[in-house]
């Protein structure tokens, strides 16, 4: 039982049943019926004066009828008041024996005391005990408290952990540019403090990612500027023209690239129902017609929500990245379970396992060494990522037995 909520629930319950059963134990043993040397002495000064008052004994002249008979009461007999009883008239100076019984059919108990001549006194004994139905009104009883503890733990429990569901919530509402959404702040002092301190969170954190975002635009867009003047100066050097230009070139694209992720943070497309296979299939033969090595092994149809020019930009990254990286990648499209999974073999050296993990990191290079003429900026894989996740997707990376990359894309499919 890891949840919370269901802990508060069994620790209210146990403990109030716990607390009222033991007041109602300690009730029962406090007003229950009395002991039997108690009640039997009453009863036992009854038989005393109703015996003189039986015909035929010494003082017994002029009495009122009383009840005789040829046998003793019937039902089982109660031993334990029985033997009070007798002590009782034995210590009083009566030669007399009683036996005290109980009869299902009646409540409360029945003296039968001996009588010469093979004759019985019967004495009615008051019950003072609990009520014949006790069990099934203690029954009931906890019953009723199990249900009352039940929905005041219930309740207290929701209010209890009221804060910690706002934080979940909070947390479940993240958008894609990392914000969180603006939590109303009502409720008790507990609940808004919680509340207006997530606002506060949300409010640096937007402020930060959009000093971030404004700081790599004007970087980018500023570098711009000396990198065209540098280009104008290069073209009337003799020496080393191609390799100024070069790096002008690969300077170029870096600060493209940095704008364009940016801009991928920011801008957002209207989401829609996005035929995936149709969609892989004009990348393909754009990526073809380009020259690039990619092929399609099978093609589901599914249908995924997304923006439609954005999940082709970040799908065209992550086969452009594996046909140039891999030499040639291989493109399927599986719908299965409610679910599209896409995947991009290619037949390339990999990324060495513990860089994995970097993979998606702006301006990330396997091997820069290797890999200096390859054009781009490391951020094709960035770019992708965060396009992805923006519309509810994943993306993974891992090493293919026998060699290459593959790259999975798993979205929620829609019916």
């Amino acid at each position: 039982m890891r949840s919370l909520r269901r802990r508060l629930i069994v620790l209210l319950v146990v403990s109030i049943v716990g607390v009222v059963g033991l007041a109602t134990i300690v009730a029962i043993k406090v007003l229950g019926g009395p002991s039997p040397e108690r009640s039997m002495g009453p009863v036992a000064r009854q038989i005393q004066l109703m015996v003189q008052l039986v015909p035929g004994h010494p003082a017994g002249a002029g009495a009122a009828p009383i009840t005789i008979s040829d046998h003793r009461a019937d039902g089982f007999e109660d031993r334990e008041h029985t033997q009070v009883l007798n002590e009782i008239l034995h210590r009083d100076g009566l030669d007399l024996s009683a036996i005290v019984s109980r009869n299902p059919d009646r409540p409360g108990m029945v003296a039968s005391v001996s009588l010469p001549g093979n004759r019985w006194m019967i004495v009615d004994v008051p019950d003072f005990g609990p009520p014949r139905d006790a069990w099934f009104v203690l029954s009931g009883w906890i019953i009723l408290i199990v249900l009352g503890a039940t929905g005041v733990a219930i309740y207290f429990t929701a209010v209890l952990v009221r804060p910690l569901e706002m934080l979940e919530t909070a947390v479940g509402k993240i958008g894609p540019d990392g914000v969180l959404a603006t939590v109303p702040e009502e409720g008790s002092a507990e609940v808004r403090a919680t509340a207006h301190a997530l606002n506060q969170l949300s409010a640096r954190l937007k402020t930060t990612m959009e000093s971030r975002m404004r700081l790599v635009a004007a970087a980018g867009h500023d570098l711009r500027t000396p990198m065209t003047r540098m280009r104008l100066r290069a073209e009337f050097l003799d020496e080393d023209r191609e390799k100024w230009l070069h790096d002008l070139d690969e300077l170029d694209r870096i600060a493209d690239s940095a704008i364009r992720l940016v801009r991928e943070e920011v801008n957002q497309d209207a989401v829609e129902a996005v035929e995936l296979d149709r969609l892989i299939r004009d990348i393909e033969t754009e990526m073809t017609s380009l020259g690039h090595a990619v092929s399609i092994d099978h093609l589901d149809w599914v249908s995924v929500k997304a923006g439609a020019l954005g999940l082709r930009r970040a799908l065209r990254n992550l086969i452009v990245n594996a046909a140039t990286h891999g030499r040639g990648c291989v493109v399927a499209l599986t719908a299965l379970n409610g679910q599209a999974a896409l995947t991009i073999a290619d037949r390339g050296p990999g990324i060495p396992p513990d860089l994995l993990n970097k993979a998606f990191e702006p301006f990330f290079r396997a091997d820069p060494a290797r890999t200096q003429f390859i054009p781009g900026a490391g951020l094709g894989l960035a770019i992708a990522k965060e396009i992805i996740e923006r519309y509810g997707g994943t993306i993974r990376l891992e090493n293919r037995q026998g060699g290459g990359l593959l790259q999975t894309v798993v979205f929620d499919a829609v019916s």
